[in-house]
């Protein structure tokens, strides 16, 4: 849903600082994550893979570009399991980032749901800040 709500001009920095709890996807050996963040389909980007991690420790920023006027509010993202294959999804959520255009500075734990969300896959550490142009 979008707010109704128009933004300002300006960078929204994103840094996914890091992972806690995540499903173990493989059957033999252990994760290797990565995350893929986006606030519009169109461009989204990715961390680096972080091997044999259940607790990968990232601590990477992105940065977006919000124009005056729209209305994006949310950013969202998917944990990924980069295997030599394939790669598996850990889980996906979104969060919204509203009080950055207040000014304040997002430092937020983020669940990743399981099947009906009766529990959780694990948790996404991200810092979400932005600075008007």
């Amino acid at each position: 849903m979008l707010s109704s709500r128009s933004n300002p001009k300006g960078v929204l920095s994103v840094t996914v600082v890091e992972a806690k709890g995540l499903k173990n996807e493989d059957t033999i050996g252990h994760n290797d994550a990565f995350v893929e963040l986006w606030i519009d389909k169109e461009y989204k980007q990715k961390t680096a893979v972080q091997k044999n991690a259940e607790e990968p420790n990232w601590d990477e920023t992105f940065t977006f570009n919000i124009e005056e006027g729209s209305k994006v509010h949310k950013i969202y993202f998917k944990v990924l399991d980069k295997d030599k294959m394939d790669t598996e999804k850990i889980g996906d959520a979104d969060f919204e980032f509203d009080a950055a255009f207040n000014g304040e500075v997002i430092d937020e734990w983020v669940k990743l749901p399981a099947h009906l969300g009766l529990s959780d896959h694990g948790e996404v550490h991200f810092r979400v800040s932005f600075e008007a142009q």
